[in-house]
Formats: structure tokens, sequence, C-alpha cells
């Protein structure tokens, strides 16, 4: 419990979300009751006139930004305008709105993918601007460092309380399944978890297995942003994440272990592997406000993996 959030109207946008479920529950533990959830069919936050109406009835003293038109890489590369315009809109009026009625602070969530393509290893904050993102996905990553660009500004000049986190790639139970769209492990697991069920002698994965990734449980991420809402009200971005790397072909082998898919995996080098590299520098969010990973890779993927076999009946196996 925190005394912090017993009198505060938050905002939470994409609370229906995966990421959002987290977010909630860590609000309600530590003491939140007055939590507004605008749902998209109710509030198209890429226009105007439905993010004038959301403050108007939910009258946030903070709002955190967690909703966003995301997607794995094959999903950026059929939508690029999309992820590009509606992230954008949304995140700019949203802060604009928020300016003209006079919050108490606003949390965005950023993007890895706002990164250059070859930002050394780990990376850094101060790094943001030392070139230009992976191609494949640099429409998304560049909508949504544009809230970066305005949060800064708007504290310049309006002295506007907006602070900006950079979530690495997240992961857990409830994440999206969708293989159509998800992301990297929940696509691996269901694969795995098909072949294995169907008695496939094999997988095929994107790319050849050599790119790095660092990946964050879900309810570390979530309790990381609520840890800064209530304790950072800094100009800098801070990254988020477990400060892992990992190969995607060391991951497909854990994973392959502990969904017993015992085939072999096929790496179709025809696709593109994305940005080559990823591992955050971490120590400035437990520097700025005491927040850290604690649940390592081997027992988030466990527990991912446990989630979708209980579940996966619900979403078509």
């Amino acid at each position: 419990m925190s005394s912090f959030w017993t009198d505060k109207r938050v905002c939470v946008t994409g609370g229906a979300g995966f990421l959002g479920g987290f977010v909630l529950s860590e609000l309600r533990r530590r003491g939140a009751t007055n939590i507004f959830v605008p749902r998209s069919a109710d509030y198209d936050l890429t226009q105007s006139e439905a993010i004038s109406r959301l403050y108007a009835d939910a009258c946030p003293d903070i709002v955190i930004h967690l909703a966003a038109v995301v997607g794995g890489i094959g999903a950026n590369m059929d939508n690029p305008g999309k992820f590009f315009y509606e992230n954008a809109m949304m995140g700019i009026q949203l802060i604009e709105a928020a300016r003209t009625t006079g919050i108490e602070k606003f949390v965005a969530l950023g993007t890895i993918c706002a990164y250059p393509k070859y930002t050394p290893i780990p990376f850094q904050e101060s790094e943001l601007w030392n070139g230009y993102p992976e191609e494949t996905n640099a429409p998304y990553g560049l909508a949504k460092k544009m809230m970066l660009v305005q949060l800064q500004a708007y504290r310049q000049q309006y002295d506007f309380p907006g602070i900006y986190l950079l979530p690495v790639n997240l992961y857990g139970p409830r994440d999206n399944f969708d293989l159509h769209t998800s992301h990297v492990i929940p696509a691996m697991i269901r694969k795995m978890i098909i072949a294995r069920e169907n008695g496939a002698p094999n997988v095929t994965l994107w790319g050849d297995g050599s790119p790095t990734r660092e990946f964050l449980y879900v309810k570390d991420c979530a309790c990381g942003i609520v840890d800064a809402a209530e304790k950072y009200d800094g100009v800098d971005p801070v990254n988020l994440g477990s400060g892992m790397e990992i190969s995607m072909r060391a991951l497909a082998e854990m994973i392959a272990e502990y969904t017993g898919f015992k085939g072999e995996i096929v790496w179709d080098s025809d696709k593109p592997n994305g940005q080559p590299r990823r591992m955050l520098d971490v120590s400035k969010a437990k520097q700025l406000f005491g927040w850290e990973a604690g649940v390592d890779l081997d027992l988030g993927i466990r527990e991912t993996v446990a989630w979708w076999e209980e579940n996966k009946q619900e979403f078509g196996g």
C-alpha cells in the first residue's frame, strides 16, 4: 500500500491491454481506487474530440499512457503508415490536452524501437539521437519518440510535469499469442506447442537466430511504471529492462525445452532479423526511483508457457 495513490484520480490508456492489466493490479495493490480506463469503442484516442471528452469524463490527476498500436516485425512492415500515424496522434493530442487541463503528472511509455539501429551495447539513454532506428519498425519507434520531444519541450516552456519511460520487449502471462501480430516469445511458445501436439518434425522461425534481445517480465514493468509515477519527475528518459541479453537461437532452445518440443528449429534467413542487438543500461531507473527487475528470464518463460498451456483452448489452441 502507498498513501500516494489513495486520493489520486488515475487515467490509464491501454488499461485493458496486456501491460495495462498488470499496471491496474499494481495501482490497486498500492491503494488506488479511482482508476479510469478508456475503451477504444468509446474513445478513439487519435481524435481530439474524443480526448477532450476523455479528460472531461475522467478528471485525472495522473495520466499513464500505455495505449499503442503494436506488433512484431511482420506487422510493422505491413502497417508502417498506420503504426506511425495512430501512435503519433494519440501521444501528441493526449499530452496537449493534459497540458491545457492542468494535470499533476503525465507518464508516457516509449519503446526500445526508438533507439538507433547500431546503438552501442548496453543502450544508454544518451544514445537515443545518435542514428536512425532499425528500418522494419522505425515508423513506430519514431512516432513514440516524438512524445519525448514534446514532453521535454513542454517542460521547458510550460513546466509541464511529464516523464518518459523506455521499456524493453515485454512478455508474460496474458500476452498476445496471435501468430499474425504477436511478439517473439508468445509466437515461439505457440508455434512449438502446436508442433509438439501435432508431432511436427520442425518449426520455422524468422531470421538466422543471431540477433540478441533483452526481455522484461510484464509484472516487473508494471511495478517500474508505478514506481516512476510516484517517485520520478525528471526531464530525462529512463530505460526499464532486465539488463540481460540473449540470442534468438538461445531463446528458441530455452522455449523448446519448456514447451517439450523435441523437433528441429529451422531458421528462415530470407526473413528479416530486425535490429542486430538490444540490451539496455538500466542503472538510471535504480538510481532515480529505486526500481530494478526481479524476475529472471528462465522463471518468466516457464510461467508464460504454463499460462498458455492452461488457457490456450480459450484462444483456439
